[in-house]
């Protein structure tokens, strides 16, 4: 079910899509602002003027002004939101675990199990549905219309902060930072086997199964998928495990258990990607019960979303938030070490 309802969430880098403008030789002078405006179906002139002053709209690889008139022939590039329309939200209230909150945004620290998103099969219940009562009580802003704005998500069964836009100005430019992968993210995950190095980077595309689509894959030879890229980092050897932090670059559907998957390290406990087995270890019975009973206080892949980094979208100033690893996987790493430890 998991699978299912997070594949119909967009990835965090789809929100903004690049365009790219050819005009026609029989084009008379035309303003710029006016020429992408009629052009690009969810282009307001608000939108494409700002654009412009932020000097990402370019004509022939260089930035222009608002009043610059095209002439046939001109290339015309730049990054533009992609027109989305989210279903009808029903409010409902859903304790939320606020980290931090201003009149444009709010961190919030998503426990496992919850979907961040209404989707097919998940209408109530979701992260969403708990933003959307407690805007209610939000004075109104401009672009808010009593929704939140979800700029990026995370799975169901991972834990951790995210943050989420109070106007339609502050969810674009958080969404900028996003693409333009200048957020900073931290995950804290447990994996099997005993990683040899101390770190590494996984830069490798990602794209939907070719034999089952509710799953991902990898494409080691880049002839499909999107690019990818996970760094990591060792903080504690396991014996059978390790602790490892993740940092991304990009933001694709189960980036980083795929990746870990593909390294023959997957996430522990992960039953989409393998995670869900003993991987590693002896077949001794007293082996094999220990690590059933971590599964069942764990009953999830092991992957919680740490820290979070990034512009406020108003003030200008460099945020940064951290978060407590919860309980279940704390406890499962805690019973890792005092086996090591126990067995040594």
């Amino acid at each position: 079910m998991t699978a299912s309802i997070e594949e119909e969430l967009p990835e965090e880098d789809s929100y903004f899509e690049r365009i790219e403008l050819r005009v026609d030789p029989g084009q008379g002078p035309l303003r710029i602002d006016k020429f992408i405006t009629d052009k690009v179906a969810n282009a307001s002139r608000n939108k494409v003027q700002q654009r412009i002053t932020d000097g990402e709209v370019k004509v022939n690889g260089l930035p222009v002004k608002a009043n610059y008139k095209t002439k046939a022939g001109d290339v015309i590039s730049f990054v533009m939101e992609r027109s989305r329309k989210d279903p009808d939200v029903i409010p409902e209230p859903i304790p939320l675990d606020i980290r931090y909150e201003d009149e444009h945004l709010l961190v919030v620290c998503k426990p496992a199990g919850m979907v961040v998103h209404p989707a097919h099969g998940n209408w109530t219940g979701t992260l969403v549905n708990g933003l959307a009562y407690y805007f209610k009580h939000l004075p109104e802003l401009p672009g808010n219309s009593g929704r939140p704005g979800l700029v990026h998500r995370i799975d169901k069964d991972t834990s951790g902060l995210l943050v989420v836009a109070k106007s339609e100005k502050t969810m674009t430019h958080l969404a900028k930072q996003f693409f333009d992968h200048s957020i900073q993210r931290s995950y804290v995950a447990l994996v099997w086997g005993e990683m040899k190095e101390a770190s590494g980077t996984i830069d490798m595309p990602i794209g939907r199964g070719l034999k089952d689509r509710k799953v991902m894959q990898v494409f080691p030879e880049g002839d499909a998928g999107k690019a990818a890229v996970t760094h990591w980092e060792l903080i504690e050897r396991l014996r059978y495990v390790s602790l490892i932090r993740c940092t991304l670059e990009t933001g694709r559907t189960h980036q980083i258990r795929v990746h870990l998957k593909h390294l023959g390290h997957p996430l522990f406990n992960d039953a989409v990607y393998g995670g869900d087995k003993i991987r590693k270890g002896t077949q001794f019975s007293k082996y094999k019960t220990f690590v059933h009973n971590c599964f069942e206080l764990l009953p999830r892949q092991a992957l919680h979303a740490k820290s979070l980094g990034f512009i406020h979208p108003v003030s200008g100033k460099s945020l940064f938030f951290d978060s407590e690893i919860p309980a279940d996987m704390a406890a499962v790493i805690e019973k890792w070490k005092n086996y090591v430890q126990y067995d040594s």
